[in-house]
């Protein structure tokens, strides 16, 4: 979109041939003498114990799984376990050279990734920085099970802390790393740059290029590594998270002083399966994994294969892509194959691939091919590794013994406790110190023009013209440059934010304001949009990311459902998560484009939803949730943009203002029935009220819910309290509707005092037409009237306009409509 880029249609028409780079496989040449030099005995001793204790930890949740016994100690754990037995030297591997500083981000099969990357760290920081993140994490309730069996070094007992604070959160007891709440397939542990491991597959990707942008745009120190598996390649967000991270925009149109692209490695670890299908042969049409590179940038993303089999082959193709991914030179692909002798998890009987095969594999087992080179090359002898195998048997049966004890590992007893995990409840300023990067003051931006409109739409009761009073477009700008001049975190992007303003104007004025690394255009991925703002916002940033449409929420529903909503209880609360997703809801563009999908937010846990319907509630309630530290869902009616305020009297304020979490508003006092709207049905059903009580005397109480989650639904109880009526209203389709879950909470909680049933007004359960016949599909004026007299108040004389009946619900469930 931006003006000084060309797009030339005489060089773009030329005839040529576009010449790939070559992609290396296995390039990684042995030499005993280089790597004793480079790493010493000591570095290369270690990579062995790491691959040994990793392999062990894999074999005693292995034999826990199919024996229910390890070393005597029984234990029935009725919990996944994906276990990567054949994998460790990848994962030691890539761990040398990474520090706590760089990030990585695994799959449901992660365990050997966590402890490595943790035993790497352990070994670079010094004692007291391991006493100081062992006590203070969680407050020290892992390290006070470990000091009742570890009596050796700091380091000795920072190994031990690692090994049990993993093995009690796979075993789901509150003295895990996460307390349980991540259990086998998400544990992790961010002191040592251990970040979330993600049971969907393919999950960590657009995850990790959003961590590896946080760290790029704040100058944050360190690498981010997404580990996912050659299956992974079937799964859409992993390709739209390549191509974000591939954007020539941090190199075109951000300043160079951002340093470029995220420093983003795609770690593929390929061991040839996706669960029970061949990649190769069957699944896939790649052949050589790393050739996929070829398909995201010039560069190939610098992809390479590499012998996952030899620990120093990844080691040093590590080592080069971090030093690359540091110059902004990124993203990079590592194709790293390996393979796993278990099978998918321990109910696989491995029934699809031969016994020859995997004895083929053990053949060249690394930690047996990695041994004979110490003793080969005179760095240990044979009875070296058999004394670290016998220790390592000591420690893992000592931390299995702590593990399972009920009594040292006790599990969360409390659903309160769970339910206390899902939303942090706090608020924050900035997410961090530090002066925003603008472009100019916020004196000279846009607020010049939208402070000097009329910040109430009426006067005298008559409409003012629209141009002359602050919209709700307007209203939502004014809270989005408050914060982005206070959070130096802050960042908006998705389609058409910058220059255009936002499909809907609500960005403009913004591009003025703003760098481009702060403000800026993404691809059409709206999976990508959203998952690049979780890892955005669970590495310490303030993420803003638009769907242009509610309709597009099923292109990221993984990403809003499945890790937006779930890692800071997942964390338990270790994590949070600073992101707002705005969504437009839409009217006269039809059946793909016009469907107001707030209702299936309220069936997620995790998530707080907002749904503004006047322009003060616009600004005063994306306030609340910019300032939050809480995953929110913001819906916008796209009826609404152009609309002033005309409810709230004394209109939209100029300065800052909040409105209260989760508290309808009564819009007008009545007596005699009350009607709950959420979003723009608001208006209709203040049309109604009206007419009920012009030509037929009613007096109507109107709330405006405003929330789906948290909502306080005492006010709507005190208002059925005195009316004793109770109609609801919403452009979602009338199955499955949030308002339907009030009704039923209403009818119980207030059932003494209700004179008639409870009924709910949505729109029809069909495709949306379009915008001609709209209005057969959304609730109108007429039919909120004719549900009441129908079905709960019959008004003297009424003659109804359109059919809603108790036999019309009857009658559409028989018909599926």
């Amino acid at each position: 979109m931006p003006k000084s880029q060309l797009i030339d249609p005489f060089d773009l028409r030329q005839p040529g041939f576009l010449a790939a780079p070559q992609i290396p496989l296995n390039q990684y040449v042995p030499d005993p003498a280089a790597e004793a030099a480079q790493y010493g005995r000591e570095a290369l001793i270690r990579i062995y114990r790491d691959m040994v204790v990793i392999r062990e930890f894999e074999t005693m949740l292995d034999r826990i799984k199919r024996e229910g016994a390890y070393q005597g100690i029984t234990y029935n754990h009725p919990g996944p376990a994906h276990l990567s037995i054949g994998q460790e030297a990848v994962v030691v591997g890539q761990s040398y050279h990474l520090t706590p500083d760089d990030f990585i981000f695994g799959s449901h099969r992660s365990h050997g990734e966590i402890l490595a990357k943790s035993f790497s760290a352990i070994s670079q920081l010094d004692e007291s920085a391991l006493v100081e993140i062992m006590e203070s994490y969680m407050d020290g309730a892992a390290l006070r099970v470990v000091e009742r069996f570890s009596h050796g070094s700091v380091k000795e007992t920072a190994l031990d802390y690692v090994l049990y604070g993993a093995l009690a959160e796979i075993f789901g007891r509150q003295t895990g790393f996460n307390k349980g709440m991540g259990g086998s397939m998400h544990t992790f542990f961010p002191p040592f740059g251990v970040m979330p491991n993600n049971a969907i597959v393919g999950g960590s990707a657009d995850i990790a290029v959003g961590a590896a942008l946080f760290k790029r745009i704040n100058r944050r120190p360190g690498i981010c590594i997404a580990n996912i598996g050659d299956g992974a390649l079937g799964c859409g967000p992993v390709w739209e998270a390549m191509n974000f991270a591939a954007m020539d925009q941090y190199h075109s149109l951000w300043d160079p002083e951002i340093g470029g692209a995220p420093p983003i490695l795609f770690n593929f670890m390929n061991n040839f399966y996706g669960m029970g299908g061949q990649t190769v042969g069957e699944t896939m049409g790649f052949g050589t994994l790393a050739r996929v590179g070829l398909g995201i940038n010039p560069e190939g993303m610098h992809a390479e294969r590499v012998d996952g089999y030899n620990p120093l082959a990844v080691a040093d193709a590590i080592q080069r892509k971090k030093e690359l991914l540091l110059a902004g030179r990124g993203p990079a692909l590592l194709d790293t194959i390996t393979y796993r002798y278990s099978g998918h998890s321990p109910s696989d009987a491995s029934s699809y691939r031969e016994k020859e095969e995997i004895e083929g594999w053990r053949q060249h087992d690394s930690l047996a091919a990695y041994g004979r080179y110490l003793v080969e090359n005179g760095h240990a002898a044979a009875q070296t590794l058999e004394e670290i195998q016998e220790n390592c048997l000591r420690r893992m049966t000592a931390v299995l013994d702590a593990a399972v004890s009920l009594e040292h590992s006790p599990r969360i007893s409390s659903g309160e406790d769970i339910g206390g995990m899902m939303f942090s409840n706090r608020f924050q300023e900035r997410m961090a110190e530090g002066q925003p990067e603008t472009l100019i003051p916020i004196e000279e931006s846009r607020l010049k023009v939208t402070a000097g409109k009329a910040r109430f739409g009426l006067q005298d009761g008559q409409p003012l013209p629209k141009l002359r009073c602050l919209s709700y477009a307007e209203a939502l700008f004014e809270a989005m440059i408050h914060r982005f001049y206070e959070d130096p975190t802050m960042v908006a992007y998705g389609e058409e934010n910058r220059d255009w303003g936002g499909a809907f104007g609500v960005y403009r004025g913004l591009t003025e304001c703003l760098p481009y690394h702060r403000l800026f255009n993404s691809p059409i991925s709206e999976g990508a949009i959203v998952g690049t703002a979780v890892g955005y916002a669970l590495s310490g940033g303030r993420a803003v990311v638009e769907l242009m449409y509610s309709d597009f929420m099923g292109r990221a529903g993984d990403e809003i459902f499945n890790q937006m909503a779930k890692w800071q209880a997942m964390s338990a609360n270790v994590l949070s998560m600073p992101l707002v997703l705005r969504i437009s809801v839409g009217s006269k563009y039809g059946a793909q484009h016009s469907q107001d999908w707030s209702s299936l937010a309220a069936h997620i846990p995790g998530l707080k939803v907002m749904v503004p319907a006047t322009a003060y509630d616009a600004k005063g309630m994306l306030n609340l949730a910019l300032r939050g530290t809480d995953p929110v869902l913001f819906f916008e009616s796209q009826r609404l943009y152009m609309e002033p305020e005309t409810l709230v009297a004394g209109g939209v304020p100029t300065g800052y203002y909040e409105v209260e979490m989760g508290q309808p508003v009564v819009r007008r006092q009545g007596s005699d029935v009350t009607i709950l709207t959420l979003g723009a049905t608001l208006y209709r059903a203040l049309e109604a009220a009206d007419e009920l009580e012009r030509d037929h005397g009613l007096s109507v109480e109107i709330i405006d819910a405003r929330f789906i989650n948290p909502l306080d639904c005492q006010p709507i109880i005190d208002s059925v309290k005195k009316t004793g009526r109770l109609l609801l209203a919403s452009d979602a389709c009338d199955r499955g509707s949030f308002m339907h879950t009030i009704a039923s909470n209403v009818s119980q909680l207030a059932f003494d005092y209700l004179d008639g049933p409870v009924a709910v007004v949505g729109a029809r359960n069909w495709i949306t037409p379009p915008a001609e016949m709209e209005e057969m599909f959304f609730p109108q004026k007429e039919w909120i009237i004719d549900t009441l007299h129908q079905r709960i108040l019959p008004l003297p004389g009424y003659q109804p306009r359109t059919r809603q009946g108790t036999d019309q619900i009857l009658a559409r469930g028989r018909w599926g409509i």
